[in-house]
């Protein structure tokens, strides 16, 4: 009985002692995620605050709320400008992202931004500023909220986000997707019709603006290895829908993104639930 006993404690001690080491690297890697110096906001369209939100909205209240919680909390904003240029980061500093270029974002962010003094970057798909469509942006829209100082204007393509009439602008289970290959597309036909559609959001931009463009978000979030030689050449910064947070001391091509919805604030996005679900995805297959 004694020596049952005695293993019995050993193992338990053993056991206690094995949890204990998971719990401390646990929490030395979930600390270590919350350390990076640099955490990216993604946001689509904006609401009126009774109108229908879906995964990809928030209402104009919530933004608000949002933008207030960040600069209450010390944070400060930067443009993806600013990190090209290699500039010292302020100590908590977010970028906050807005992808397809909606309308929204000049009626409801821009004087929330405006009123706050802070940044933000959008990412326009080039067509939709082209085609005067009240859903999306101007190009005086653009060139005012560029013109503050306060908002950067970067590329989501000219026409790569499904904007035909049969996916209308959504993802399609397995694709393409944005910038992905074709089935059976050859290498050099890739580059001319990929290729020349960047171009034209880069000259685009441009033309409108007359500043140089600095970043695209891939559409989707989708990445292609064959474009990688392009988007280094052209964009001095790239964005994904990967869920991270993000050192630009590593390299600022594929940055990740935290997305804020209706059921996760930006606040949200800076807790511990957040930091230990983002450390368990690290090591998911």
């Amino acid at each position: 009985m004694g020596k049952k006993f005695h293993i019995l404690s050993f193992l338990f001690r053993l056991a206690a002692g094995l949890l204990l080491l998971a719990v401390l690297l646990c929490a030395a890697g979930v600390g270590a995620a919350a350390a990076r110096p640099l955490t990216v906001l993604m946001y689509h369209h904006i609401v009126a605050d009774d109108g229908p939100v879906n995964g990809m909205t928030v209402t104009a209240r919530r933004f608000e709320a949002d933008m207030r919680w960040l600069k209450e909390a010390g944070y400060t904003t930067v443009l993806p400008r600013e990190l090209a240029a290699g500039l010292p980061l302020p100590e908590k500093a977010v970028l906050v992202t807005f992808d397809d270029g909606y309308a929204s974002n000049y009626q409801y962010a821009f004087p929330v931004l405006q009123s706050l003094n802070m940044k933000a970057a959008i990412a326009v798909v080039g067509r939709l500023v082209d085609a005067d469509d009240p859903l999306y942006l101007t190009w005086d829209m653009c060139r005012e909220m560029d013109r503050s100082g306060l908002v950067e204007i970067g590329s989501h393509s000219y026409d790569l986000h499904n904007l035909d009439a049969d996916r209308r602008g959504l993802f399609v289970q397995g694709g393409p997707n944005g910038i992905q290959r074709l089935e059976n597309e050859t290498e050099d036909a890739y580059h001319q019709r990929v290729d020349a559609d960047l171009l034209h959001s880069i000259q685009d931009i441009q033309d409108h603006l007359d500043r140089p463009v600095t970043f695209l978000a891939y559409p989707f979030g989708v990445t292609e290895p064959w474009a990688d030689s392009f988007l280094r050449a052209h964009f001095a910064l790239t964005l994904t829908t990967r869920e991270d947070r993000c050192d630009p001391a590593d390299g600022l091509y594929d940055l990740p993104r935290l997305a804020v919805t209706m059921d996760r604030s930006a606040r949200d996005c800076f807790s511990l639930k957040t930091n230990i679900l983002l450390f368990i995805k690290e090591f998911k297959p």
